[in-house]
């Protein structure tokens, strides 16, 4: 599918213009790939196109009083050429005016877009969000018009609704609101019930069943927030960017009779930088290693790729016992649920299939229960007061980073790090704890890997830097339990991922098998 860009706004610079062209190329895929799209259309889309004109504040306001008799200002207009109902022709695939593309081939002209960058501007500031990914939002929006859904009866805005979320999610810019920040107060209140409390179970204490769980799958698939869930704290930052998890982390569930040890790993994705390859390494390491490799997928919209079938293919090899544990249940009827299990159920012999929600925690308990008796017999691995692989330190570094994740969206998609620098604690006189602290001192180096970036992570005035070493303070407040004094320093280092030194100072490494 091919888009004709017209009247480029060029005052907007052609920085801006390119990622939205990028954001617009990244959403056609999309649409040629779907589902939703009538199959009589399949063969024509590849080589079809439709035009996104960037205009100005008078002729959209042109547009909408010539077309909808309405004299306003909008911030988009779309013009589908197509007759459709949800991504269905209405009428016969022989009555759709075809044209021919320069080589010969057939193709269809899907419509028009007009887009008013002034008012995008104005409403992304409103909202609280940036300019680029309300211009991202409008394309969505106007390319599901062009296909024949709308948002004017209640089923058919539901409709539309949950295909413009699956689109920006797809393409790294999901809703503010979706973003899964774990409430502390609430994990509590739903796990309390399920901890073991004053209890303490020593290393080398004989237990039913002890081993390692590691936990595989795409990025964003909920693997954080299962972690998050079980342990009752937030010991992996969770957002909807790619890659979020870096490192494996290590987590530890005990019960009276039990002890698992989670180890939640970078999502599986096609490697694109020396860091990627990484954290893909580090990921099949931990299934090598693990007596359960626990398979986490979406059962929204997932589909096997190519690098979980290699996943799959490889615990074949090493005859892994595999839960396959299909996320987001609560966001789906059962009914809908089933191709995904049967895509799935194709690729391997699983020990269980279970649906859950990691969210909200359905099924949590049948997931461990079938987990638990799978592990083998022996003795704990660890003393019970041990969480995590990570100390406090490691824990606020990607707390920081979380905060960056979510204020800039996909203009700093993968190319920070945070490193901590200095972490000094202050103490009372005659505390008889170490964790008797009333304040933390924290500096923290935020490093990105272009000037571009960095004018980004501080914003206009420094109030984006500000906003996000708020909410970041506030994380490490809960974490660990005092006030803290945070300071933060954004530092270029060009193409950091790539750069194996680097990658080594900022503690990113292939775990040793």
């Amino acid at each position: 599918m091919r888009i004709v860009y017209e009247n480029n706004q060029k005052k907007f610079g052609n920085d801006l213009l390119d990622t939205i062209k990028d954001y617009a190329s990244q959403l056609c895929k999309y649409f040629v790939t779907e589902d939703f799209i009538d199959s009589k259309l399949l063969p024509y889309l590849e080589s079809s196109y439709f035009c996104i004109s960037f205009v100005s504040q008078n002729k959209i306001r042109s547009h909408n009083s010539s077309t909808r008799g309405v004299d306003k200002v909008t911030d988009v207009l779309s013009f589908p050429m197509l007759d459709m109902k949800n991504g269905q022709l209405t009428n016969d695939i022989s009555d759709v005016d075809l044209e021919f593309d320069e080589d010969g081939n057939k193709c269809l002209n899907l419509g028009d877009i007009l887009i008013c960058l002034e008012v995008c501007q104005k409403n992304a500031f409103e909202y609280g969000h940036t300019f680029e990914r309300e211009t991202a939002f409008l394309i969505a929006h106007s390319m599901l018009h062009l296909f024949g859904f709308d948002h004017i009866e209640s089923n058919d805005d539901k409709t539309m609704i949950f295909w413009q979320r699956k689109l920006m999610t797809d393409i790294g810019l999901a809703f503010d609101e979706e973003i899964e920040f774990v409430n502390h107060n609430e994990v509590d209140s739903i796990t309390k019930e399920k901890k073991i409390k004053d209890i303490s179970f020593p290393a080398g204490t004989k237990c039913d069943h002890c081993g390692y769980v590691a936990i595989l799958g795409r990025p964003n698939v909920g693997k954080s927030t299962f972690l998050n869930f079980v342990t009752g704290m937030k010991l992996a930052i969770v957002s909807h960017k790619p890659q979020t998890t870096r490192t494996n982390i290590r987590s530890i569930y005990n019960t009276e009779n039990a002890q698992v040890v989670f180890v939640d790993s970078p999502g599986v994705h096609k490697p694109n930088s020396r860091l990627s390859e990484i954290m893909v390494e580090n990921s099949f390491n931990s299934a090598k290693h693990a007596d359960i490799v626990l398979l986490m997928v979406d059962g929204r919209f997932d589909k096997p790729a190519h690098i979980e079938k290699e996943l799959l293919r490889l615990c074949k090899e090493n005859k892994k016992k595999v839960i396959l544990a299909v996320n987001k249940s609560d966001d789906i009827t059962k009914e809908s649920l089933l191709p995904c299990i049967l895509e799935y159920s194709q690729l391997f012999d699983y020990e269980e299939i279970i649906p859950i929600s990691a969210k909200d925690g359905d099924n949590i308990d049948v997931l461990l229960e079938n987990i638990i008796k799978r592990l083998p017999a022996g003795p704990r691995l660890f003393d019970s007061e041990e969480m995590t692989n990570q100390n406090e330190r490691e824990i606020s570094s990607e707390l920081i980073r979380e905060q960056i994740l979510h204020y800039t969206n996909q203009e700093i998609p993968h190319g920070v790090s945070v490193s901590i620098t200095k972490f000094d604690e202050k103490t009372s006189e005659g505390a008889t704890s170490e964790y008797d602290r009333d304040l933390i001192v924290i500096s923290a180096d935020i490093i990105c890997e272009r000037k571009s970036h960095k004018g980004i992570i501080l914003g206009k005035d420094g109030q984006m830097i500000k906003r996000i070493g708020t909410k970041a303070r506030q994380s490490v407040e809960r974490l660990c339990g005092c006030k803290v004094y945070l300071d933060l320093f954004v530092k270029v280092r060009e193409d950091w991922r790539n750069d194996n030194s680097l990658l080594k100072q900022f503690g990113y490494f292939v775990e040793e098998d």
